[in-house]
Formats: C-alpha cells, sequence, structure tokens
C-alpha cells in the first residue's frame, strides 16, 4: 500500500496502542490509587516538577532552583527532563488541574507510558509486523516489569528517556532504508533529542549501543559505507539538538559526589543468572544483590515481559529452528549481548546493570513476534509449549525452594492463562489466533501486577498534602533540616500517618518554596552537597551534623557564613544548636524543633570585612540595597566607599560554574567561598547596579548548538516538503 494511504491507518493504530496501554494503567489505579507513589517519585521527582512548572509560571528557564541547594541544579541532575519540550509540556499541562499528589504522579507516568507505547506499535509496524503482533510489542514495551516497577513508579528519568527509546529505532531503521527519499535522515533527530533530553544516562548508552549494532547491521547487509550517512547525520542532529543537556551532564559529574561513588556500587542489582526463570514466572525468587550490596531474596518481578515473548520464541526455536534463527540472527545475538550486559558490574558513573532489562524486553518482544509471524498456516499449538514451559517453572521453583511470597495464587493464575491460550488458539479461529499474542501479554502483565506488587520493596511515605504550603516555616529564611535517612525512619510502615511538613525531607521543600539546604540529588554538584557530605536522599551524615550544630552555629560560624538562619531538628537528634543566645526555638511540632536565629532573617547579600578564605586580608564595608534575588540571576545596588579598600560581597545561594556578574559595563570576577557560596570583590569607588546571572559555557555553546541544528533542520524539511510537491 503507498506510504500516504498507509499513514493515517499507522497513527490510528499507534494510538489504539497507546490507549490499551492508558487502559491498563487505570485499572491497575484502580486497584491501588498510589500505584505511581513510591520513593523517588515522592522525595524528589514531583516536587521538582512542582518547581519547573512554579518557574514557568514566572516567565523563567528551570535551570536552577532558589529553594534546594543541594538540589539547586535542575539542569545539573539531569534527570528532570530540564531541555526537554515532551517534558515540559506536560508538566506545564497537568499541573494545570487540581490533582493530589499521587494522581499527578499518575497522569505523568500514564503520559508517557501512551507514547511510549505508541513507540513500540511503529517499531514493529516498521518492520512488516501485523497489528495484533505490535500490539504485543507495544505491550511489552510499555508495561514490562522494569518499567511499571522501576521507571513508571520510582525512577521517572529512565521512563522520561526511554519512552522516545523505540521511537528513535524506528526512525534510525527508516534512516537506513535506502528506497525512502534523500531527506530521510531526519527522522532520528527528533526523536534522539526527546531521548537525550528525557534524563537517563543508561538509556543514552542504550542508544549508543543500539546505533552501533545498526550500523554492524547495515554494514554486513548493504556492505556500503556510504549507507550509513542518514544515520550518522540523524545522530548528529539529534546531539546537535540535545547539546545544553549533555553538556550539562558531563559538566556537573565531573567533580561531583556521584563521580567518586564506592566500587560496591558497581555489583548491585545485576540480574543473577538464576533469576532468568522470572522470564516465564516473575514471582520466582533468588537472592539478589541490593542497594546495600547484600544479598538477599528478591522476586523478580521487573523481568516479566507478558508470557508470550519467551514462550513464542522457545516455540518457535524448537519448531523451526535455523529457518527462524537466520531472518532473526541480528536480534538475536543483540539479545544475548544485552542478557550479558545485564548481567555484569557496571562501570564509571553507570551503575545498576539491571536498568538494560527494559531493553531486553524490547529486543525479545520483537524476536518473538517474528516468532509467531513463522507459524502463519503452520500446524502446531503455542499455548501447549506454554502449558509445559509455565509447569516446569511452577514445578522447578517448588523443588529448588524459589516460590517467593506471592508464587500462590498466581502461578496458578498465569498456568490457566496458558491453558486457555492453548484452548483458544486449537478453535482455529483466525481473527482469534492473530490477536492472542496481546490478549495472552495483556492478561498474563495485568495478573503479574494485581497479584505482585509493583515496587519491589523500596519505600513509601505518606507525605503530607500541605507540603504545598510554607507554614509552619518561614519562606524568608534559610533552613538547614537534621533528620535521619527517610528510608529508614519514615517509611510508612514506620510513620503511617501525613507527615513532611516540619523537616522537608528530599527536596520536598520545592512544594511550599521554602528555603533549603536539604535537597535529594544522585549528582550532587553543589560544593555544599559535597562538603556538608549530604546523602542521596537529602540527610546530613549524623556525625557531621551535630559538628555543625555544636561548632558552626555561631554568628562567625560556617552556618552563619553561607546564610542559614533556620535549622529544623528531628525529635530523633538529641542535640540543639549552639550557641543558645544565637538560637530561640520558633515552633515544637510532632516532627521536630525549628529553630530561628535571633534578630531579623540575614540578607542574603552582605558586605563582609573579613572573611576565613582569605586570611590576612582586609576589606571595606559596601553598602547593599534594593536586592532582587531571581531564579537564575540577582540584581542589587551597590555602593564602594572611594579612595580605600576593596569590597567583597557574599551571595546567600549554591555557587555553581557558570555565574556572571557584571556592574554597568565591566565584568566582574565571581569566586566562592569553600566552593559553597558565590564572592564578588569590588573596587574601591565603584557603585552602581550588579547583577549576577547564571549563564554557564554549556548554556551558551550548546544553545547555539541546539539552534543551528533546528534551523536545519527546519531548512531540510522545507526544501523536502518543496521536493515532494515538484513530484
Amino acid at each position: 500500500m503507498p506510504e500516504a494511504r498507509r499513514t493515517p491507518s499507522e497513527i490510528l493504530g499507534a494510538f489504539g496502542a497507546g490507549a490499551i496501554v492508558a487502559v491498563f494503567c487505570f485499572v491497575l489505579l484502580w486497584h491501588d490509587p498510589l500505584l505511581f507513589w513510591n520513593d523517588d517519585y515522592e522525595l524528589s521527582i514531583l516536587p521538582v516538577f512542582a518547581d519547573v512548572a512554579r518557574s514557568w509560571s514566572e516567565g523563567h528557564l528551570p535551570l536552577l532552583s532558589p529553594y534546594s541547594w543541594v538540589c539547586g541544579n535542575l539542569a545539573g541532575e539531569f534527570q528532570y527532563g530540564t531541555f526537554s519540550v515532551f517534558v515540559n509540556a506536560a508538566v506545564v499541562l497537568i499541573w494545570k488541574f487540581p490533582l493530589t499528589f499521587p494522581q499527578q504522579a499518575a497522569a505523568l507516568s500514564i503520559t508517557h507510558l501512551f507514547v511510549l507505547g505508541m513507540g513500540g506499535y511503529l517499531l514493529a509496524r516498521g518492520r512488516n509486523l501485523s497489528s495484533p503482533l505490535s500490539i504485543m510489542v507495544a505491550l511489552v514495551a510499555a508495561l514490562n516489569g522494569w518499567i511499571i516497577c522501576w521507571g513508571a513508579t520510582d525512577w521517572f528519568g529512565a521512563l522520561g528517556a526511554f519512552t522516545w527509546f523505540p521511537w528513535a529505532w524506528w526512525a534510525m531503521e527508516r534512516a537506513l532504508n535506502p528506497r525512502r527519499s534523500r531527506w530521510r535522515f531526519l527522522w532520528p533527530a527528533p526523536f534522539v533529542y526527546l531521548l537525550v533530553t528525557g534524563g537517563f544516562p543508561y538509556t543514552v548508552l542504550m542508544l549508543g549501543l543500539l546505533a552501533a549494532w545498526l550500523v554492524i547491521k547495515s554494514l554486513g547487509e548493504m556492505r556500503q559505507l556510504s549507507s550509513l550517512w542518514p544515520l550518522a547525520a540523524g545522530l548528529f542532529l539529534g546531539l546537535g539538538l540535545s547539546a545544553p543537556a549533555w553538556l550539562a551532564l558531563l559538566d556537573y559529574v565531573h567533580g561531583s559526589a556521584r563521580q567518586a561513588q564506592e566500587s560496591a556500587a558497581h555489583f548491585q542489582w545485576l540480574v543473577p543468572p538464576a533469576a532468568l526463570p522470572a522470564f516465564i514466572l516473575p514471582s520466582w525468587t533468588v537472592n539478589w544483590a541490593d542497594f546495600s550490596t547484600r544479598s538477599l531474596p528478591h522476586t523478580a518481578t521487573e523481568m516479566a515481559c507478558g508470557l508470550v515473548p519467551p514462550i513464542a520464541l522457545l516455540a518457535g526455536l524448537i519448531r523451526f529452528g535455523r529457518a527462524l534463527v537466520r531472518p532473526i540472527k541480528w536480534e538475536l545475538g543483540l539479545l544475548v549481548l544485552v542478557l550479558i550486559i545485564s548481567m555484569l558490574p557496571s562501570a564509571n558513573v553507570f551503575r545498576w546493570s539491571f536498568r538494560w532489562l527494559p531493553f531486553l524486553h524490547l529486543i525479545l518482544a520483537l524476536c518473538a513476534a517474528e516468532a509467531w509471524r513463522m507459524w502463519n498456516g503452520v500446524p502446531g499449538n503455542r499455548g501447549f509449549v506454554g502449558i509445559v514451559t509455565v509447569a516446569l517453572a511452577i514445578v522447578g521453583s517448588i523443588l529448588l525452594r524459589t516460590q517467593g511470597t506471592y508464587a500462590f495464587p498466581f502461578a496458578w493464575i498465569m498456568l490457566a492463562i496458558t491453558a486457555s491460550w492453548a484452548v483458544l488458539e486449537n478453535l482455529r479461529v483466525p481473527a482469534l489466533r492473530a490477536w492472542m499474542p496481546a490478549i495472552v501479554t495483556f492478561a498474563s502483565l495485568l495478573a503479574t501486577y494485581l497479584c505482585i506488587p509493583p515496587n519491589c520493596g523500596v519505600p513509601k511515605y505518606n507525605l503530607d498534602q500541605a507540603l504545598t504550603s510554607p507554614a509552619p516555616l518561614d519562606p524568608q529564611r534559610l533552613y538547614l533540616s537534621v533528620y535521619p535517612a527517610p528510608e529508614f525512619a519514615d517509611r510508612v510502615e514506620k510513620k503511617p500517618e501525613p507527615f513532611g511538613t516540619t523537616l522537608r525531607p528530599g527536596s520536598t521543600s520545592l512544594w511550599g518554596g521554602i528555603h533549603f539546604i536539604n535537597g535529594y540529588s544522585p549528582i550532587r554538584p553543589s560544593g555544599v552537597a559535597r562538603e556538608f557530605d549530604v546523602a542521596i536522599h537529602g540527610e546530613i551524615r549524623s556525625d557531621l551534623g551535630a559538628a555543625l550544630l555544636e561548632k558552626e552555629g555561631g554568628a562567625e560560624g560556617k552556618l552563619a557564613r553561607i546564610g542559614v538562619d533556620g535549622i529544623i531538628i528531628a525529635h530523633e537528634v538529641h542535640r540543639d544548636p549552639q550557641p543558645f543566645d544565637e538560637w530561640e526555638l520558633a515552633d515544637y511540632t510532632d516532627e521536630g524543633r525549628v529553630f530561628h536565629r535571633t534578630g531579623p532573617p540575614l540578607a542574603r547579600v552582605r558586605s563582609v570585612i573579613e572573611i576565613d578564605s582569605r586570611p590576612n586580608e582586609q576589606f571595606a564595608e559596601a553598602t547593599v540595597s534594593r536586592v532582587v534575588n531571581e531564579r537564575n540571576q540577582l540584581r542589587a545596588e551597590v555602593t564602594v566607599p572611594a579612595g580605600g579598600k576593596p569590597a567583597l560581597l557574599t551571595i546567600s545561594r549554591p555557587f555553581f560554574n557558570g555565574y556572571r556578574a557584571r556592574m554597568g559595563d565591566r565584568f566582574l570576577k565571581v569566586d566562592s567561598y569553600r566552593g559553597l557560596i558565590p564572592t564578588i570583590e569590588l573596587p574601591a569607588g565603584m557603585s552602581g547596579p550588579l547583577t549576577l546571572v547564571y549563564r554557564p559555557w554549556w548554556l551558551v555553546w550548546g544553545a547555539a548548538g541546539s539552534i543551528l541544528c533546528a534551523a536545519f533542520c527546519f531548512l531540510s524539511l522545507g526544501a523536502a516538503a518543496l521536493s515532494s510537491k515538484a513530484r
């Protein structure tokens, strides 16, 4: 059928696939309204996106956040999709509705799962698979165990990036198709851009492996280097469009706390070979190395792939052997390679190799769809193979004692699904046989998540909806919160009642617009995150927290230097800030004690006459007035006395490389106080408006590259449209 006639039906089919994925999610949401409300989503993702929506409403690009110093650089964190048009549009739209926290999380995840399902469908259709088989691929791509148990319900950045992985794969295969026009190099660009800016380095690594595999496959089949130029051009344009995102990540990972992570992290969450039967029976439970490198029993729900893919591929290999291997040998090779990678220790800033599983599920679904297609017109019953395979897995789990907590009745349900599959397939109704893969995949995945909790044991917190309000804290003050690790002290098993309005764990201060030192940050690029040894979930190490309260709380202490004029102490911490005459108890709640520094809040721009980082130097006292402290810049009127010493200003905001200062036409050097806050030295006699702007090199050069690539893409699209009309 001509491409022009096929396009509407393909779009309609893709929307249908996305709609089926959305219906599946709504069924799960009806079963558990808190399904998408776990761990990182609560302490990190959702409060940051609330601040992103606030930033856009204020007319600012959400590069920085003034409400967390540890998580102050949203672009540097990468996982928040700062430069993704799709992520930001979804956030702005969803935050227009009066939804609760769990509802916002569900809306954001389902939106991306919908698009992910569409991409899986188009990828399969691009390989000339039937619509029913393409629906099966879409279901596996969007609803596999890793995406549901981790990406959609915990690590949103993984979902935000992988949403575009099948789209990028589909587009790259179109770019390599010599039967398409010379403008085919444009196809990968937008999807590579959306994938890279989605916010997950692992998916970028997957994209690199996929691109290398496509190159090798194309050379093996075409044996012409010239066939690769459309793919190379499309990848280059996509990386150019996303340049600000990956340049920011490269800049901030260097020297961050993430770069210095323990080597043990690379041996955590590897797929153990003993867990492979979980592709058939996700209740299969063996020891995995968890976040603490402890080898503990773990139910491998993240390996759920809808039952059909492993059984269909196994049945096809048994029935057809080499006749099946020949057309899918490249995909089988990639499948084995990704499986091996998921079992090996990770390297450098990457960790937890089981994050390759979404890629593995997608390859497995494509191989299975090809195997299923070979059965057309061939006698045989794949459902019978399913019964035998599931029965063997159940018997094996009993003999090897790997049933786990959720084996029954789940195992019997899976056996019933395969039995129904065998019976229905034996009816030899063509339409029913064609749709059997999608039906069984839908039913088995639904049974999996209804029988086995999909959050894989990560913490849940009952965060108070009142976190959107500043009370009982003062929005004019900068707080340091001292509390124990939330994953141990605050999970619902220990605190079932709503909490958080006093302590503001993680990055939850961003909801209410309260200025906090603490924040949730995997990268931890800021100096304060390293200096205070802030853990990923925002808590300060107990001994360091005690030292800060006892030794650095005075008027000349480190806390005063950076502008901390409020301290919150959880009741589990039995210390008060010192000296006593510097602090007063402002509030006492069920969660903790709130102390304020005596007197009014500290000024955010201060002129100091001496500072311990520059001993033996004295400075003049400048007059500072009319301070406007915005998200990405600060303005103030400053006057330095003439004929004397220079003045030194300290700016109470987290220091990041990239600040630029100017007074009038004169540019001033921006230094830092121990890497914690910006400092600016002004010569004697200077006066006028001072502007401090966050404008890092990667933003300038990345934006320039992105604009050039976007202009080239639009010009090429125009030329393609004109050439199409000419024909």
